[in-house]
């Protein structure tokens, strides 16, 4: 941390500060408020998704030296934000994810 208490550096970003929470809460709401039988599945695929676009934007961050390194962690970093949209949606389409918190991750 900076002086100031202030995050420096990939902590920063209102990209991987939001990437983050996100993944927290999907991580929640998978164990919390899917049916049981979606833990495994459909919970299992989107938590890991959601916590790539997170990893892969921090690996990106810790590359910037090197533009084709950062550019490609970047591209995994924005592919793992898609396929968590299409898990939402998976979910929402199947009745597992109920149209509020669809809604709610969704527009994130």
């Amino acid at each position: 941390m900076e002086q100031g208490g202030k995050p420096k550096g990939y902590e920063g970003t209102a990209v991987y500060q939001l990437a983050k929470r996100l993944a927290v809460e999907i991580h929640r709401m998978t164990l919390e408020e899917l049916p049981k039988f979606e833990m495994y599945e459909e919970g299992s695929r989107i938590r890991h998704s959601a916590k790539s676009v997170v990893a892969n934007f921090v690996e990106g961050c810790g590359m910037k030296r090197y533009k084709g390194d950062l550019v490609r962690c970047l591209t995994y970093s924005r592919s793992s934000y898609d396929e968590t949209k299409a898990h939402l949606e998976m979910l929402h389409e199947t009745g597992s994810l109920t149209p509020e918190r669809f809604d709610y991750f969704y527009n994130q």
